[in-house]
């Protein structure tokens, strides 16, 4: 079921059979974390390209709007009432929150099998922050094998400097023209469909 966006804007989220197909999409292992995203017609972007990659979770963090806002339901042509998402004070606090999962996630592993202590210790999520800085790579060669977070900063001044230094890895999209950066959801849509192709299975 595939739904255009005149039906997307006018699903119900209590209809069953809109919720039966919620459960059937296999979710991603990837969440976006916005941070200070203050268009929101950004943010409603971001949650039509969370949507088409079937991410597990969106975190809408610090000063950024959120839904039922009207630009970001338009915007997001109603995806926001299908893809997962919270809202926390700060990235950090998502961060936190994701290793926190992982590590419990990894401890009830190797409780249940000894022998998947390598496994678990591969799948540590990976924090990675889309943004220009001094020790960042090309985007092209972050490692994006699964689970992974993205973290998509403010429109002017990108990823704060105190999220940046909890990021695993910084990558950062070459610009050869006059423009400093591109859109956040261009930014966005470029890395996160490179890691499905590169690295998820």
């Amino acid at each position: 079921m595939k739904l255009n966006a005149k039906e997307l804007r006018d699903v119900d989220e209590t209809d069953v059979m809109v919720a039966e197909k919620l459960k059937s999409i296999k979710r991603r292992p990837m969440y976006f974390i916005l941070e200070n995203i203050y268009d929101t017609y950004n943010i409603g972007g971001l949650f039509r390209l969370a949507d088409a990659l079937a991410i597990e979770k969106m975190y809408i963090c610090g000063q950024s709007e959120i839904p039922p806002n009207s630009k970001i339901k338009k915007a997001s042509i109603g995806t926001y009432k299908v893809v997962p998402w919270e809202y926390k004070k700060t990235a950090g606090e998502v961060i936190e929150e994701l290793k926190a999962k992982e590590k419990t996630s990894a401890v009830s592993a190797v409780t249940n099998d000894k022998n998947l202590t390598a496994e678990v210790k591969h799948k540590q999520i990976k924090i990675i922050a889309v943004e220009q800085a001094g020790n960042s790579v090309p985007y092209q060669k972050a490692d994006y094998s699964s689970p992974v977070a993205l973290i998509l900063g403010n429109e002017t001044y990108g990823v704060t400097p105190e999220t940046l230094k909890l990021a695993d890895t910084i990558v950062e999209i070459p610009m050869w023209g006059i423009n400093k950066s591109l859109n956040v959801i261009v930014s966005a849509a470029i890395v996160s469909y490179w890691a499905v192709g590169s690295s998820f299975k």
